[in-house]
């Protein structure tokens, strides 16, 4: 991390309507993931990998990521800013992938506190490096000086996050708990990515840019919620759909075997 000096920094500030954007997308896409990873309890083989694969994106693509960048796009300066697509894409790929590792080893092994850690350390710090990837996506002609503290803290909020994040998915049972663990989820995303842009100074270097060859914000930002929403919404349907149809099998299941009793007890004259 390069250490802040004396130097002509550069005026920003945050669209409030866009960070509360931001806010709903973690609460909502934590929500989603929370009820994939519920489907997933119970399931073996393939089914199991598909609910992890979704709940993967739903948590890392659409809470972690789709935040991140709605956040970024709230942050506004004088200056003409584009983004590299491939940086981008390579943010979103590290943020499913790590979350995926994590809800993987965590569902191997559901009870044990070193998974739990290991798990909540791989993921946070695939957060973290989600985070300063997508920062590096930023096009415009001006350096970023981070200052170092703030850096590290941002480091240990993503880890805490993650952990937290990964034992509530594994031990809550009812939509209300769900709801409010969301809301948690929620601020413990928020709070480490504005950590991580507190963390972050803009100084001009006077560098030619080419914006023109990069992604416009307001285009990435209105595609990248649009497209989340989307998967998010038809994730929630499908796996509500899915618990509510495993719910009445189970019911089924349970008349059956009280009619077998019924039949199986002696008649008496």
């Amino acid at each position: 991390m390069m250490e802040m000096t004396e130097m002509h920094t550069m005026e920003a500030s945050y669209n409030w309507f866009l960070v509360a954007l931001s806010f709903f997308v973690a609460v909502f896409g934590s929500f989603t993931s929370l009820q994939l990873m519920r489907g997933m309890r119970g399931t073996e083989g393939g089914a199991k990998i598909a609910w992890i694969i979704s709940a993967a994106f739903a948590l890392g693509g659409g809470a972690i990521w789709t935040m991140h960048f709605i956040g970024m796009i709230a942050y506004e300066t004088n200056m003409p800013m584009g983004y590299s697509a491939g940086l981008t894409a390579l943010s979103l790929m590290i943020a499913v992938g790590v979350v995926g590792i994590g809800i993987f080893l965590l569902s191997k092994s559901q009870n044990s506190l070193l998974v739990l850690l290991v798990a909540g350390v791989i993921t946070g710090l695939g957060v973290a490096s989600m985070h300063y990837t997508g920062m590096a996506a930023m096009v415009m002609a001006a350096d970023m000086v981070y200052d170092n503290i703030l850096f590290a803290v941002s480091i240990v909020i993503a880890i805490v996050a993650a952990t937290a994040a990964l034992w509530l998915a594994f031990n809550l049972e009812g939509n209300m708990q769900m709801f409010a663990a969301s809301v948690v989820m929620g601020v413990a995303v928020c709070g480490m990515h504005y950590t991580g842009m507190a963390a972050m100074t803009m100084v001009p270097n006077g560098q030619a840019i080419e914006i023109e060859s990069t992604v416009a914000p307001l285009t990435l930002g209105l595609f990248v919620f649009c497209f989340s929403m989307l998967l998010l919404v038809l994730s929630l349907i499908v796996t509500l759909s899915q618990l509510q149809k495993r719910m009445y099998e189970e019911f089924d299941d349970d008349d059956d075997e009280e009619d077998e009793e019924v039949v199986s007890q002696p008649v008496r004259n």
